[in-house]
């Protein structure tokens, strides 16, 4: 994906595919919160394992492969991170929905009062949004939420979801899944209304 400079308060913002950032960017965004323990597996661990049960070192060791350069573009979508003045800002996992092994075989809240194809791989999903906390409040998810459309559409995407929360009280852990704001911002809309703080919201594209 080409580099894509955007104006974000008077700043230049530009949003890369995963795989066109260093491995030590990612990681200052990654360790800026939460997800640094999670290196953002938790929907891709495999049948029978774990998150908890699995090392950090191991976490991380998969997602360097799965944003290696290396790794050949198709299989290189796993997100795309967001550069403020050139300094790495903000992170957003998106890829074709049947590449997040947790949610197709679990995943109530994506699947709830839904008659979804689990193995439609034309449909993706954005899943966690990070934003290292000097650069928070100026618009970085929405900005990788619009982004993630325009990647999943360059990629033969047919439609994008994401399940975030409905409310931005929810403490910081909650908030990785986005907000309904960040979505709607990015023309997405409401599909279905899994449970009182969960939503799912997609864009056809």
């Amino acid at each position: 994906m080409a580099a894509r400079t955007r104006q974000l308060e008077d700043t230049a913002l530009t949003i890369r595919a995963a795989n066109e950032a260093s491995w030590e960017n990612l990681q200052k965004v990654l360790s800026s919160t939460a997800p640094a323990n999670c290196q953002c597996q938790r929907y891709k661990m495999r049948p029978k394992e774990c998150l908890v049960r699995t090392s950090v070192e191991e976490r991380a060791h998969r997602l360097r492969i799965q944003t290696d350069p290396a790794t050949p573009d198709a299989e290189a979508t796993t997100g795309l991170v967001a550069y403020l003045d050139g300094e790495p800002a903000g992170w957003c996992a998106v890829e074709p929905r049947t590449a997040y092994i947790g949610l197709v075989r679990g995943g109530r809240v994506a699947w709830t009062g839904r008659s979804e194809d689990r193995g439609d791989d034309s449909v993706w999903a954005v899943t966690c949004f990070v934003t290292r906390a000097r650069f928070r409040r100026r618009g970085i998810s929405r900005a990788l939420a619009r982004a993630a459309v325009e990647f999943a559409r360059d990629h033969g995407a047919r439609a994008v979801e994401g399940y975030p929360m409905t409310t931005s009280n929810a403490v910081l852990d909650e908030l990785h899944v986005g907000t309904e704001g960040t979505f709607a911002a990015a023309g997405f809309t409401e599909v279905s209304r899994p449970s009182p703080r969960r939503v799912v919201m997609r864009i056809d594209l």
